[in-house]
């Protein structure tokens, strides 16, 4: 069960005694645990039957006896333990979970890892809780969820600018919620996001930036490439290395795919890959471009310069100049 079907439930007033909450992506625990907090009771009933624990700073029997407490003057109590990885002996919360209150709703949020499934305490929780485990959302899903959550607010975005917020700020999905929510405030009457709203308001340069050095790199524009990198070095914070090599080993990464794809319908290669078939005619430009050989050259650069930019085999050389030295030897 995914986390919006578990609100789902909760709004209609459908609800389990335990709630496990677990995995890499803290977006997801952290809106059911806001909504459990916030919504689940009414706020006259919230004073007397809501307790929140943090794993750090509570004992397994403090949990257990709010737990078996019975509500006051309602139907129900909600019970949160946050940041339960870090508390101890967390096990013995077992034999609560097998024979909970029916009137008490407790929501657990194990943040970053997940229990070890070859465990009995695993096994238990799959039967007697509603388990949900979560994982870091993959870089081709992104645009994607952008694209829903503007929709949800009834705003629509053009591609290019999808494509610059989540190149920015990758996959922290709360902060792309913030991001956009920032946006919104600032439309006025507006419903659409363009590439001048996320310049404006989230920061980022619409010409230089990783995804237009992308562009110059896919298309063999050196002298504009060269340009990007330089505006990089004068900024340092608007485009880390760290961040740019990986998403230029994407691209390559989409481009060398294509010579596998078996077809020459560029929305057959797009959904094949799992690119925007609106940037499409980059990928497809880029691959004609560097040929099968020059794509496998800048993946095999791409890996060598990542390991230059960590030390490995370096000559102490600032990131710029590594970009441009790896850049000119892609283009060469």
């Amino acid at each position: 069960m995914a986390v919006e079907n578990i609100i789902s439930g909760w709004k209609k007033k459908e609800f389990k005694p335990v709630y496990w909450l677990e995995g890499e992506e803290e977006y997801y625990i952290d809106t059911a645990m806001q909504y459990a907090e916030h919504h689940i009771l009414p706020e006259s009933e919230a004073s007397f039957n809501l307790t929140i624990f943090y794993g750090r700073d509570t004992n397994w029997p403090d949990v257990v006896n709010a737990c078996r407490r019975y509500p006051m003057f309602a139907d129900r109590q909600v019970v949160l333990l946050k940041e339960a990885q870090f508390m101890k002996d967390i096990e013995k919360l077992e034999p609560y979970f097998e024979s909970p209150l029916a009137s008490t709703i407790l929501v657990i949020a194990y943040k970053d890892k997940k229990v070890d499934s070859r465990t009995k305490f695993a096994k238990m929780l799959k039967t007697k809780a509603v388990m949900v485990t979560t994982k870091k959302m993959y870089e081709n899903q992104l645009p994607d969820w952008v694209q829903k959550m503007v929709t949800e607010k009834g705003l629509n975005i053009n591609a290019k600018a999808n494509a610059l917020l989540v190149d920015h700020i990758g996959n922290d999905l709360s902060r792309l919620e913030k991001e956009i929510d920032k946006i919104t405030v600032n439309l006025g009457t507006r419903k659409s996001i363009t590439e001048d709203d996320i310049e404006n308001y989230v920061g980022v340069n619409k010409e230089f930036n990783t995804f237009e050095l992308q562009a110059a790199i896919g298309s063999r524009n050196l002298a504009k490439a060269i340009r990007i990198i330089q505006y990089f070095e004068a900024n340092p914070k608007a485009a880390p290395i760290q961040l740019i090599l990986p998403s230029l080993y994407s691209f390559f990464s989409k481009v060398f795919m294509i010579f596998g794809a078996g077809s020459n319908d560029e929305k057959a290669i797009a959904s094949a890959i799992g690119v925007n078939p609106f940037f499409m005619k980059d990928y497809m430009h880029a691959s004609k471009i560097y040929q099968y050989q020059g794509t496998e050259r800048a993946l095999l650069l791409l890996h060598q310069y990542n390991l230059k930019s960590i030390g490995i085999n370096s000559t102490n050389a600032g990131d710029a100049a590594l970009l441009k030295e790896m850049v000119y030897k892609m283009m060469s």
